[in-house]
């Protein structure tokens, strides 16, 4: 797969940076010219994302996110987004639609709004060292000569 074009970013695990991020990806990833539904879709699923890292991964801390983000020539967009934090003892149970590892009033549906929203989900974690989760949406029907 020949990539595009490329971005990184690093930022503060702050609920004030998710939006940031948010528009900052969705700009992006705009070159690849997709409809309004599909940087709607990626906006959500990076915004999951995002959230798990701030509340999930640095719980009583402030630490950093990373994004990578990549346009290919079949006009896929990949975004990989990595903390150093606490890690997910399991994914798989992590995962599961309304399961949350810290209750109250969160619903536990991160990953599922990920998985409607994107193509794929890949999550890797280590539990005590960080979790990467990369999203994978493909635009359709463009001509992607950036």
């Amino acid at each position: 797969m020949t990539t595009l074009n490329e971005m990184r970013l690093t930022v503060d695990s702050r609920s004030v940076n998710e939006s940031y991020v948010r528009v900052a990806v969705s700009a992006f990833a705009a070159q690849l010219d997709p409809t309004v539904e599909e940087i709607s879709d990626i906006k959500t699923a990076l915004s999951e994302a995002v959230t798990n890292c701030i509340v999930h991964a640095y719980p009583d801390s402030v630490g950093k996110i990373h994004i990578h983000a990549q346009l290919f020539e079949s006009g896929l967009v990949r975004v990989k987004i990595r903390d150093r934090g606490c890690g997910i003892p399991n994914v798989k149970q992590a995962r599961e639609p309304l399961w949350s590892s810290v209750g109250g009033e969160r619903a536990g549906l991160g990953f599922a709004v990920m998985e409607s929203f994107c193509d794929k989900v890949r999550v890797r974690s280590t539990y005590g060292r960080g979790t990467l989760v990369t999203l994978e949406k493909q635009i359709q029907g463009r001509d992607y000569a950036v």
